[in-house]
């Protein structure tokens, strides 16, 4: 399966980092948003220099083990790979990540099948999730 970007397959020009991406199981609607970059620059043994090198990323479905999974029982073809958006540095791509996963709630509804955000996120319990919805007593609009 290839990744989609507006529609379209998306094919590498070189100019970006990394991307931010949704997998999508279309039998199970559900999905997972994460990062990818595009290459790495990695020091080889006995090397004083990095050496770029490209990473994964057409092949790739995650890191999280229940999407690998669905993956392997579902098969590729069943799942919709696509780019959100594109970054020129690692920094806006991590950033990007994970406000997008905290915009979509990913940690609070079983659509998503995101377990953390940035490692240091992790779903809260149930009763803390319904306590702070009874609790909200103020509101910011922006």
């Amino acid at each position: 399966m290839k990744w989609l970007l507006c529609d379209s397959e998306y094919i590498d020009d070189g100019m970006s980092f990394g991307f931010v991406y949704m997998i999508e199981n279309i039998i199970t609607g559900r999905k997972y948003i994460g990062r990818k970059y595009f290459y790495s620059r990695r020091k080889t043994k006995g090397k004083s220099r990095r050496v770029k090198s490209e990473s994964n990323w057409k092949s790739y479905y995650g890191s999280n083990e229940v999407l690998k999974e669905m993956v392997k029982h579902y098969g590729g073809q069943h799942f919709r790979r696509v780019i959100l958006s594109l970054h020129i540095t690692e920094g806006d791509c991590n950033y990007e990540e994970v406000r997008l996963q905290f915009h979509h709630n990913v940690l609070e509804t079983d659509l998503f099948l995101n377990e953390n955000i940035n490692g240091k996120w992790h779903h809260k319990p149930q009763h803390i999730i319904d306590g702070r919805v009874l609790n909200e007593c103020y509101r910011i609009e922006l």
